[in-house]
């Protein structure tokens, strides 16, 4: 069996204490479940904590996703732009470049920041996403 806790970090500690005493006990030696938290990069501070060392013991396999590189970012821009029929030629080299500089490769973030450029584009009736409406994407503001 697996569980898994997406937004980990904001787990109070009296669920990660319980969740100690449940990864404490075994069935017949072997482990009941696999537990996977997953969080923003805090949670590894909060497990870091003295209270949470005996969680952390536990822990078999610790990962920290960085990010996509430039490269990647850009890979995955297109890759969901083709998904849904769209052309890489609608993104402009300077608005992949603002993106990856504003997002650091965080999907979640270019996610974002693309789907509101993609919105002011359209309503500016661009034919491609430049650097003037990725800023004003990352900025949170209409362009204009």
């Amino acid at each position: 069996m697996l569980l898994a806790l997406d937004e980990a970090q904001y787990l109070n500690p009296g669920i990660l204490r319980d969740l100690k005493m449940i990864l404490n006990q075994d069935c017949d030696s072997v482990n009941c479940f696999s537990l996977i938290l997953i969080g923003e990069p805090y949670l590894n501070s909060i497990l870091e904590k003295p209270i949470h060392e005996a969680l952390k013991q536990r822990i078999t396999v610790h990962y920290n996703f960085e990010g996509l590189s430039s490269e990647e970012t850009s890979a995955y821009i297109f890759q969901k732009l083709e998904s849904v029929g769209g052309s890489r030629g609608i993104l402009e080299d300077a608005a992949l470049s603002a993106t990856y500089s504003y997002s650091r490769g965080n999907p979640r973030l270019v996610d974002n920041v693309m789907t509101d450029a993609l919105t002011i584009g359209a309503q500016n009736q661009k034919k491609s996403i430049d650097a003037d409406v990725m800023m004003a994407a990352i900025n949170g503001q209409a362009l204009g």
